[in-house]
């Protein structure tokens, strides 16, 4: 490897290593406390020089993160989801926030979301939450067919004495998911329409048995199983990392102990010659 590599190697390892990283996460955290600030009238006329100051300082070591690993990796940097995020998120903050862009301003906060790709444990959590979307994509499917159904038949047991709430299907489907949410359900919505008809009670509860206590509990479920999942396969691959470090040392260690071995050997019939 020439020099030149050699620097790139280094350049990676040292932008990946502990302390770097905490560097970085501490940065995020009080960037964020500074954008904070920056909302506020009091503080931006006490401090707002400095507040700005100190937020275009981080800003370019944020730019200059980024410029260490474009420098270490290359195009490989790009391969990464998570890098792609960091690039784009340090990009908006590098644009211009004056003029037809000032809308930009308010995406500064966005560079708080860059937590999500330095901290290992929100990564694994965000990735175990992508990893179960196809899972959940059926679950909405299920709870649209749901609230359909439902919205059909309380468009039709109440519409006439309930316009406000069950008129057309998409007032009855947000009465619904209003119910769902168990806001003032009762008092606000099904008492009212129980004076009417007695017996609506039957729709509200098996609504919400089915909504609220069942499809929204198998949300959950396939989130933890999924997290649990990818847990168990980062632990593995940690596991896998750990046993491959090993295996390079092992063979490390007898390549050096074949090289004395031979050494001793050529020492001995130098000697037995001598003699």
């Amino acid at each position: 490897m020439n020099r030149w590599g050699q620097w790139r190697e280094a350049a990676g390892e040292w932008i990946e290593s502990p302390w770097p990283r905490n560097f970085i996460i501490g940065l995020i955290v009080f960037n964020a406390l500074l954008l904070g600030l920056a909302t506020s009238d009091t503080a931006m006329s006490v401090a707002g020089g400095w507040i700005l100051g100190i937020e275009a300082v981080i800003v370019f070591i944020f730019a200059a993160e980024i410029a260490v690993k474009l420098f270490a990796w290359g195009p490989r940097f790009f391969k990464s989801g998570w890098n792609v995020f960091d690039f784009l998120i340090v990009g908006i903050s590098l644009m211009p926030t004056a003029g037809p862009l000032s809308i930009l301003r308010s995406l500064r906060i966005l560079r708080v979301l860059r937590l999500l790709s330095t901290v290992r444990r929100l990564r694994l959590l965000i990735e175990a939450l992508i990893a179960a979307v196809p899972s959940i994509g059926w679950i909405v499917f299920l709870l649209a067919l749901v609230f359909y159904i439902f919205g059909v038949m309380g468009t039709e047991l109440f519409a006439d004495r309930f316009p406000e709430w069950f008129g057309t299907l998409g007032l009855s489907m947000y009465t619904l998911f209003q119910v769902m949410t168990l806001e003032s359900w009762s008092m606000g919505i099904a008492r009212p329409v129980m004076e009417a008809y007695p017996y609506a009670w039957i729709y509200f509860v098996s609504f919400i048995l089915v909504t609220a206590f069942t499809i929204l509990n198998l949300f959950i479920g396939i989130i933890v199983n999924t997290m649990q999942s990818a847990h168990w396969e980062a632990e593995d691959q940690r596991r896998d990392e750990i046993e491959a470090r090993a295996h390079q040392e092992r063979e490390e260690m007898l390549d050096l102990m074949r090289g004395i071995d031979r050494r001793l050997k050529v020492l001995e019939r130098q000697s037995g010659s001598g003699d």
